[in-house]
Order: C-alpha cells, then sequence, then structure tokens
C-alpha cells in the first residue's frame, strides 16, 4: 500500500435536494481523478484508509460519506433526514453534483461491498464519465444475494440465525418467521425510535457472525460502540436491503452500458457473506474485466487489498498511456 496522506482539501457540499454530503481529497491536483465509495449502505470514510490504495503521485483522490452517515449530515437516524428520499438514483445523482462541483469531467471509480454496487449502478447511468472501476468484495445487491445474507447464511451459523430471527420475531408482530423477509422486518424495527436500539445491536451481531469465517474467528467491530455509527449504518443498510439496492432493473441484466470499460473485479474464495458466484457472473458479461479470486481471503484481506493497489496502479498507468497518444 502507499503512505496514508491526510486530504488538502475537504468540504460539505449543499445537494439539490438540502442534504450535505461530506468530501474530501487527497493525492495530486493533476493526477488522475478517482473517486473511493464505501461499504454498508452507511459504512463511511472512517479513518481514511482508502487512500493508501492509490499512488498520491498520481491519482487525485476523492472520497466522500455517502449522504446519511459519516460527517454528512443529518446522519440516517435523524428525523430531520428523509430516508424515504435515500436511495441509488439519489447517491447517483450525488456523486455527479460533486463531480460538478470539483470540476472533474471523468474518474476512476473504486467501490467496496455496497459500495461496488453503488460504482456499477454510477457507472450504467454515467458510462461516459467512468474511466475505468476497481471492485472489492463484489456485490450486486440482488434480492437473491440479501436474502442469502440474511436468510440463507443462517444454515452455515443456525444458532446465531435463530438468535438474530428471534428478536424480529418478538418485536414485529408482521413478521413471521421463513414466510415474510427478516430483512424488511428489521428495516420496520431500525426506523422505529423504540425499538432501534436493541435492533441495531441484534443486526451489529449479524453481521459480526456472517463475516467471522473469512476474518478469522468472530470478533466484534469496535465502530458498533459509537451509537451514531451503528444507527446510522444499520438504518441504511436494512433501508437499502429492503428494496433489493433500489436497482431496477438488476445490475446484472444492464452490463452491455459498460461492457467495454476496463474494470478489476476482486474477491475473496471464503466469503460466506457474498458468495464468488456474483463476482463471477459479473465477469461473465463483461468483456473488458478481469476477475481476481484470492483463495485465502474472505471479504477482504490482504491479498485482496495487494490487489486492489495493482489495479489502480494499472488504470494509473493506462490512463498516463493514453495521455501521451
Amino acid at each position: 500500500m502507499y503512505p496514508r496522506t491526510a486530504p488538502h482539501t475537504h468540504g460539505l457540499l449543499t445537494a439539490s435536494d438540502g442534504q450535505s454530503i461530506s468530501w474530501e481529497e487527497a493525492g495530486t491536483p493533476d493526477g488522475v481523478p478517482a473517486v473511493y465509495l464505501h461499504g454498508g449502505p452507511g459504512g463511511g470514510l472512517g479513518q481514511g484508509g482508502y487512500v493508501t490504495k492509490f499512488d498520491p503521485d498520481r491519482y487525485r483522490i476523492i472520497g466522500l460519506d455517502q449522504r446519511g452517515c459519516g460527517r454528512s449530515v443529518p446522519l440516517a437516524h435523524d428525523p430531520a433526514h428523509d430516508l424515504d428520499a435515500n436511495t441509488t438514483p439519489r447517491l447517483i445523482a450525488d456523486l455527479e453534483e460533486l463531480r460538478t462541483h470539483l470540476g472533474i469531467a471523468a474518474w476512476v471509480v473504486n467501490g467496496v461491498s455496497w459500495g461496488s454496487t453503488l460504482a456499477i449502478a454510477y457507472a450504467q447511468a454515467h458510462p461516459d464519465r467512468t474511466l475505468g472501476i476497481v471492485l472489492f468484495a463484489v456485490t450486486t445487491t440482488s434480492r437473491a444475494e440479501v436474502d442469502w445474507i440474511t436468510e440463507g447464511v443462517g444454515r452455515v451459523f443456525p444458532e446465531e440465525w435463530e438468535r438474530y430471527a428471534a428478536f424480529a420475531a418478538s418485536h414485529d408482530p408482521a413478521y413471521r418467521r421463513r414466510e415474510s423477509r427478516l430483512v424488511e422486518a428489521y428495516a420496520r424495527l431500525l426506523r422505529d425510535p423504540a425499538t432501534r436500539e436493541d435492533a441495531s445491536q441484534a443486526w451489529a451481531r449479524w453481521e459480526d457472525v456472517h463475516v467471522s469465517i473469512g476474518a478469522g474467528g468472530f470478533q466484534p467491530d469496535p465502530r458498533w460502540a459509537d451509537d451514531d455509527y451503528r444507527h446510522a449504518f444499520t438504518v441504511l443498510t436494512s433501508h437499502y436491503w429492503a428494496h433489493d439496492g433500489f436497482t431496477v432493473p438488476p445490475l446484472l441484466e444492464q452490463m452491455d452500458r459498460i461492457a467495454h470499460i476496463p474494470a478489476a473485479l476482486i474477491h475473496g474464495r471464503r466469503d460466506i457473506s457474498g458468495p464468488v458466484h456474483t463476482a463471477w457472473e459479473l465477469h461473465r458479461r463483461w468483456p473488458a474485466s478481469r476477475l481476481v479470486i484470492d483463495e485465502g481471503d474472505g471479504h477482504g484481506g490482504d491479498g485482496m487489498v495487494a490487489e486492489w493497489v495493482r489495479a489502480n496502479d494499472q488504470l494509473a498507468a493506462r490512463w498516463a498511456s493514453d495521455r501521451r497518444k
């Protein structure tokens, strides 16, 4: 990885609907523009470790906290936040408003986990603004993927899934175990201030469980101790997953729009939360893509990170070569 460099510019962009989006910029102003899309939904930029995946001498690195999380305001669980207006098309509009605000004609798009869904959706909407794509822990947030991560993985962790489902069954009268969608029950419980705290704790535990195989065992994420982080993350994740990522039609059905855009798809073989099948199907429908499967990693890991850095280096070299022509 490259050295961690602090942002040299940052701001709070007021979007056209009045929500405020926090953004920051690092690297060289004359470099190839690149935007980083974090996971979750609702994960935020955190401590800014994403910048280490880009050569700061070759990239103009842009990061943003997607609306409703991180340093963007208001947060998703704040009564002032219009959660119904928080959708994938709206996130794409935010990206376009930020791109225009920064005077960027086109950029390389990096997406991690949920961010890879957003990256694909953005590129499909604006292929002329996308120089290249790097996806890490690849998802498309289809209904099948959402049902797997909230229901199907229970076959691997049956005792933990029973605990996860039992909370919803005891707090949401509309939920019927294995008859209705568990994710929809949690979306309702997490919108309600009366049940949000306990529901967020139950959701957070399930998150730690289903990533545990590729992470070397169960390890509670220390970020959950921050109530604002946990509430924003769980409210946004359940909201997006309950609506199958707001991607209609499904992203896999629209791959012809970006078939020509160079891309690296990086995934871990041991990713139980998001099996490699999704990355494989994307690659099959994406002629300009390169699929890298790390045999030892899960939903992230050192081997995958090395490939992430390598993919960005390759795109920077390609951009420099094109400029010389």
